[in-house]
Parts: C-alpha cells; structure tokens; sequence
C-alpha cells in the first residue's frame, strides 16, 4: 500500500520517526483511559462513594486530553510535512515541464498534466499525510493494546490475535478489488482530462471544420466511462466498508458475550471485563480508520506515481558549450535531422515510430527572417521546438558558428531566444508584469515606450490602472491579438535576444487583427533572426528565405523569388491555400 518511493522523500524518516514515539504515548493515553474508566465503575458497583473516584476521574480527564493533545500534535505534523512535500513536487513537476517543453507535454496529454499539477498534487498530500498516519496507528496501537488484553484476560486476547489476521486477509482481497477499480477510474480521468483541454484549445478550429457536435459527443461517452468507473469504485468502497464494520463489530459482540457469560460464572472479574470490553474497540479502530480512508489513499497513490514517473523520466540537461552570441556572421546547420516522437499514438502497426521529421538540411546565417510555410501536420512546430531546444534530434548533425553539438539544448543558446507561440500565456499579475516576463529589470518608461512600439496604446487608454491593472486568470480578459502583442512586448524590451521563434503566432486572428498586428510584427525583426511558422502565405513576402515542409520533409526552400520561378511545391501549396481567404 506504502509506495516505496515515499520513504525517500527529504526527512521523511526523521518524520516517522517522531510519529511512532507520538503513538506510543497515544496506545499509553488509550490504556490509561481504559483502566481509569473501568476502575472508577467498579469502585461504584463495589458501593464506593462517588467522591472516592475523583482520583480516577481526573485521570480519565488527563488521559483524554493528552491522547487528543498527542492527535492534534501528529495531524499538524504531518499536515506542515505534506504541504511541504506536496509543494516541493508541484515545483519539481513544473521544472520538468519547463525542461521538457513540448515534448513531455505532448507524450503525457495538455489536460493530464494540468491535472495531474493541480488536483494529482492536492492527492498526493491527502496520501502522504493519510497514508503516513494510518500506518503507523495501525502498526503500534494495536499491539499495545493486544498485550494489555492479554495481561487482563489472555482468553479475550486469543479470541482478538485470531480475528485480526483474518480480517488483514479481507482487507487485502478486497484491496485488489479496490486498487483495480482506481487505476480505471484514474486512467478515464487522464483521457477526460485530456479531451476537455484538446477541445478548449481546439474550439475553433473544430467549429470551422462543423465537427464540435462529433467532438462534443466523444467527450460525452468518455466523461460517461468515467462515471461509471467511479460508481464502480465507490460499490467496492462501501462494500469494503460494510463488511470490516460487521466483521469487526461481531469479534467484539463475541468477546463482549464471552466475557459475560465468564463474568456470571466467576471465571474473571468486573474490572478485567470491562477494561478488556473497552479496549476491544481501540484494538480494531486502527483498522478501521484505514479501510475507510483506503480509496483516498489510492486515488492520492496513483497520483504519486503519475508526477514520479513523470520526474524520473530522463531529461536533457542544459550544456555548457561555450556559445557567443549571435550576430551578423553568426550561422547554424542541419543536416540529416530526424525526430520521431516516442509515443503510442506515434506507432504504426508495425512498431515503428512515425518520423515527425525526415532529414531536415537547413542553413541560416546572421540576420534574417525565415518563414517555414506548410499545412497543419506538415512538421513545422516540431521543428520550431527541435530549434528552440525543446526537442533533440533523433539522428543528423547540428553546427553552430561550425561547432557540432547534440543539440540545441544549450543554455547560452537559449538565452537568446524569444519564443512566441500561438497562445501566449498571460498569468495573473499586472501588464506590465506580464510585458516584462523576458526581462524584469525593465523601467516603466521601457514598458510604455515597448507598449507603443506594438500597439498596446488603445488596450492601456482602456484599463483603469494603465499598466498597473490586472490581467490574465480571474482578472481583466484579453483578445487573441491583444495577448500576441503582450508576448511581442516580451521580446522587443530584451535587447539582448537576437534570436526569435514564432510558432503559428496569428493561426486563431482575424485577417483585420492579423494585418494590424503584421504592420507593427515586420519592423521589429530587424537585425534578429528570425523563424516564422505559419501556414498564412501573405507572410512570405516578408520573409528572406522560405522553407517549404510537407509530411515532415523539407520539400522546397530559397527566396520568394526562386519558388516562385520554380514552380514547384511552394506554388502547390499556395494553389492549396487560396481556397482560404484569410492566407
């Protein structure tokens, strides 16, 4: 039930530790209680006074209140531990993410890791604390008590020794039954997670196309398996439930009948009997807090498994090559580049991977604007990501200023890069927060003056605060042209990256946004280079040198001119495109 993997985690015997000193007290605080109850009703049933059992009430009362103190002291230990931690792997999963990029996000599904940062890492908590205390409770309250029941009376202890082995065995085929119907219940949750985020992303796209009713109605059937697996899993849950109460509400009427029918023979006294009848209880509540906390805790397991398997995934390291920064010399070469994504709805039928990328022969120098023109599919993000770092290549050679590297994971290579995505993401802070995302350091008079340069003029006159007002989630909502002039914002104010990577930057625009937006885009690529995806062909003519992509090959590339002349794949796909008027 204890994943391995939780013992590892910082401190985490240090914490146990503290725990099963803190139960131990606790089984002492559960006996005393016992005893002093049992010792002030038979000093009663004797014909004692009541003033006589003070003594033993009082001990009652500090028995109590110190075995609830030593409750209060283990949930807010283990509620600071599991904050600690959960928040710990929420921020190694988003460094993991940012590491991996595109790659660990496309293997895993946008909607699944959302999920899994979001409520996965609220599961894991719950687990940690849960699962930490009801081990432990389960593993030494118990015993304690067990040895006072035999100490009192060894009949009842042999009676309770027999039954707790039977019920462990229940629980555990009960456990499998359990485990079973959570990891389905768990496995439709990802795929729902996935298709609502696949859909939210995709809407219009989808309505373009007249087939969101289609999409609607899979997200429909998949949130219906989902239901129907979690039903699934509560039956096994109550029942579960049901049968541990019974079975151990039935081995304590039987001690209690026992003791009975002993007691009116004679066979054992009031005070063991009823020391023993109050124990029973406590000796089968451990167990019964963790049956009935068990499927929390496998939800919160299959969590943690989700975020390790995603941390212990092999990640590629920032290098160290030494790397100057790019500048009107400066040059970069691809030859022979493959990349496949290692995913199980890459493979063909016969195992292999599908190539997202064919040898890709690419050369650029210095400043210039390179537009990567293709349908959707044709392999032009994958590249955008393979260039920026994201991606490595599977085979072929990457040289920079001559220099063969693996990759271009590089840290002094990404340092000069400004990325510009079809969604910018704008979180929730100020504008100018969010304009100075590249560059922090940046003074006001940066920030308004970068604002003017991309048209952000009107947006502003529009805010209440100016560049002081909140945007982004729960705050002041934004257009899709409004959020690219934020993210151009972001890399017009850092000087010092040369180099940029715009990835379908005006796909979701309207042709009217789109135009406005390209008047301010052109100026500002001056002296960067620059790599424009689109499948938007009015670009080009702004672009230096066209790289034409179909099915993840480089089918045709040069100057508007020489494509032009040529006749081949590029004009293809412009005769393709014209069908649409917004290209």
């Amino acid at each position: 039930m204890i994943d391995r993997k939780l013992l590892k985690l910082p401190k985490m015997k240090q914490v146990l530790a503290v725990l099963a000193g803190l139960f131990v007290l606790q089984a002492f605080f559960i006996i005393g209680q016992a005893v002093s109850l049992s010792q002030a009703i038979t000093h009663l049933w004797s014909g004692q006074s009541l003033v006589n059992q003070y003594y033993w009430m009082i001990f009652f009362l500090v028995t109590y209140t110190l075995r609830h103190g030593v409750k209060w002291l283990q949930d807010m230990l283990l509620d600071r531990y599991a904050t600690e931690q959960a928040s710990a792997l929420r921020q190694q999963l988003l460094v993991k993410v940012f590491r991996g990029g595109p790659a660990i996000i496309q293997k895993h599904g946008t909607g699944n890791m959302t999920t899994l940062a979001l409520d996965g890492i609220d599961n894991v908590k719950n687990y940690l604390k849960l699962i930490t205390e009801k081990m432990m409770s389960m593993s030494i309250v118990p015993w304690f008590v067990l040895v006072t029941i035999f100490w009192l009376d060894w009949q009842s202890g042999v009676v309770l020794l027999l039954v707790f082995p039977l019920i462990i065995l229940f629980m555990i085929i009960l456990g499998y039954a359990a485990k079973n119907k959570a990891d389905k219940q768990f496995a439709s949750y990802q795929k729902l997670a996935n298709h609502f985020m696949d859909a939210i992303r995709g809407i219009d796209t989808l309505k373009r196309f007249g087939i969101s009713q289609d999409y609607g109605n899979s997200i429909f059937k998949t949130s219906e398996r989902f239901r129907v697996a979690t039903m699934s899993t509560l039956r096994v849950a109550i029942l579960s439930t049901f049968a541990l109460d019974f079975f151990t509400t039935l081995s304590i009427a039987i001690v209690a009948v026992l003791l009975g029918l002993r007691l009116i023979n004679g066979e054992v006294f009031l005070f063991e009997a009823l020391t023993v009848l109050i124990l029973s209880p406590e000796y089968f509540l451990p167990v019964r807090d963790f049956s009935g906390d068990y499927h929390a805790t496998l939800d919160g397991k299959n969590a943690f498994q989700a975020v390790t398997s995603v941390l212990d995934e092999p990640s590629q390291v920032a290098k160290t090559t030494a790397i100057s920064e790019w500048h009107d010399t400066s040059s970069l070469e691809l030859s022979g580049i493959t990349f496949s994504y290692d995913t199980s709805h890459n493979t063909s039928s016969n195992g292999s991977s599908k190539m997202a990328l064919k040898q890709i022969d690419l050369a650029v120098s210095g400043y210039q604007k390179v537009g990567i023109i293709g349908m959707s599919g044709s392999g032009k993000s994958t590249l955008i990501n393979l260039l920026s770092g994201f991606l490595s290549p599977k085979a072929g050679e990457v040289r920079l200023e001559g220099q063969e590297i693996s990759s271009l994971k590089e840290k002094q290579w990404q340092q000069q890069l400004a990325y510009i995505p079809q969604n910018p993401y704008i979180f929730s802070g100020t504008l100018a927060a969010n304009m100075a995302f590249y560059h922090p350091a940046a003074t006001r008079e940066q920030l308004i003056e970068a604002a003017q340069v991309v048209g952000l003029n009107d947006l502003i006159a529009e805010l209440p605060d100016g560049i002081d007002t909140k945007i982004g989630e729960g705050e002041r909502a934004l257009s899709g042209g409004q959020a690219q002039r934020i993210a151009l914002a972001r890399a017009f104010l850092d000087a010092s990256r040369k180099i940029w990577l715009f990835d379908e930057p005006t796909a979701h625009l309207d042709i009217e946004t789109e135009v406005e937006l390209k008047e301010r885009m052109v100026p500002l690529m001056t002296n960067h280079l620059v790599f424009f995806a689109t499948h938007r062909l009015h670009w080009m003519k702004q672009m230096d040198y066209i790289i034409v992509m179909d099915q993840g090959k480089v089918v045709e590339q040069g100057s508007l001119e020489k494509l032009l002349a040529k006749n081949g794949a590029f004009c293809q796909l412009s005769t393709t495109l014209r069908g649409n008027q917004n290209v």
